[in-house]
């Protein structure tokens, strides 16, 4: 999957990769926010992903011309979950139109685990 927008100079197509980047470093940037993490569909297993690994704790799809956004955290003992995945939303919402010219219809997280 790739993104197409279209402006008077002509068509930009942006990789999925880097929009999944996109949206892993703006989450990254977040107070409260340990990881990423990526869910292992055969076991259940929770792993954590370095910097280098961001694009494997989002999933993106197309609806219409927006994107929908899943993010798959581990938060920091302590803090309020529901403070942190606002501020994860915001986030990345106004990265991804900033950065990319991109609308974000939805931005879904699963907190994955916590760490003390």
């Amino acid at each position: 999957m790739e993104c197409k927008i279209k402006n008077e100079e002509g068509t930009i197509y942006i990789a999925e990769d880097v929009l999944m980047k996109v949206v892993g470093y703006a989450a990254l940037e977040c107070y409260g926010i340990v990881a990423m993490c990526g869910k292992r569909a055969t076991d259940g297993l929770v792993e954590w992903l370095g910097r280098e690994n961001l694009s494997k704790g989002v999933q993106i799809r197309n609806v219409g011309d927006k994107l929908d956004v899943d993010l798959f955290i581990i938060v920091e003992y302590g803090v309020s979950i529901s403070e942190v995945c606002k501020t994860i939303v915001d986030t990345v919402r106004y990265k991804l139109e900033a950065m990319a010219g991109i609308q974000v219809r939805k931005v879904s997280i699963t907190v994955e685990g916590m760490r003390v």
